[in-house]
């Protein structure tokens, strides 16, 4: 008898409450290696609440959170991002201020392997992972195709270039498994199809295991195995993307919306555009 495998991710009626407000309500997520995962709802669903509560940003009311057979729960977010846990923010958090390598390069000392007086007395220990850590920055750089802007101060690059930042930067801490936050936030539809191409090589070339965040259907549907729909907190379907988007629940609170908003922000109010519907 073959043994069960162990998933890399397993929540259990985790429950986020803030004062006499329930954000997430027993929410329940089992994600197995090599998944891609998309976690979709309207605005206020509580998305975002159960990604800070996967990624340790918060702790839960209640419920639990295993990553790897191991609870997570209580755990300072170095702590899960040592882990093998790396996550993306809906709005871009990069330091404008340093360099594009610098950006990369400082996500890797979640993993530097010297101390603080390695550092202080700049010992060969701390002189040779320096050296590592960069080397292994401008590889991701140029995986990333921003190797040439490795001296470019952050906060100059392009929106695109600087969300294909912010996910090298993330990917520098080795992550297992990668939450993305609304990547496609602020693209117009030929960046939200790059971005599609983008995912899908990043999850094969690093071998990951994704949940994803995203408004935009033509980012979710072609890309996500399965799909979680939340509605003020709860979880009210999971399925294949072609069983969402046919489930009347989801289509009455989110999809049949989203089309909705679409048309009427439209020229003319007339037909929305792709992007926006999803069924």
């Amino acid at each position: 008898m073959s043994a069960v495998q162990q998933p890399i991710l397993e929540a259990s009626a985790v429950t986020r409450r803030f004062g006499g407000l329930t954000a997430v309500s027993e929410f329940t997520l089992r994600l197995e290696h090599g998944e891609l995962v998309g976690l979709i709802g309207p605005n206020g669903a509580g998305k975002t609440t159960a990604f800070n509560m996967l990624s340790s940003v918060i702790p839960p009311s209640e419920g639990s959170i295993a990553f790897n057979g191991k609870s997570i729960v209580g755990k300072s977010i170095h702590r899960v991002t040592q882990g093998g846990i790396a996550r993306t923010f809906q709005n871009i958090r990069l330091f404008g201020g340093m360099s594009v390598l610098e950006n990369v390069k400082i996500a890797s000392h979640s993993r530097c392997g010297y101390s603080m007086v390695d550092a202080v007395l700049r010992t060969p220990r701390f002189v040779r992972r320096e050296a590592e850590m960069e080397q292994h920055a401008l590889e991701l750089l140029g995986i990333f195709g921003l190797a040439h802007l490795h001296n470019e101060m952050a906060s100059n690059l392009p929106y695109g270039e600087q969300r294909r930042l912010e996910i090298a930067r993330a990917l520098a801490t080795s992550p297992r498994l990668l939450l993305l936050d609304e990547p496609a936030a602020g693209m117009n539809p030929q960046e939200s199809q790059e971005l599609v191409e983008f995912i899908r090589f990043v999850r094969e070339k690093f071998d990951l295991t994704i949940l994803l965040i995203e408004h935009h259907m033509d980012v979710v549907m072609p890309i996500c195995e399965r799909i979680l729909v939340l509605d003020y907190g709860v979880t009210i379907a999971e399925g294949s993307p072609r069983e969402i988007q046919g489930n009347p629940k989801v289509i009455e609170a989110y999809l049949g919306k989203e089309v909705e908003s679409a048309a009427s922000a439209a020229p003319g109010g007339g037909t929305p555009p792709p992007t926006s519907g999803g069924h």
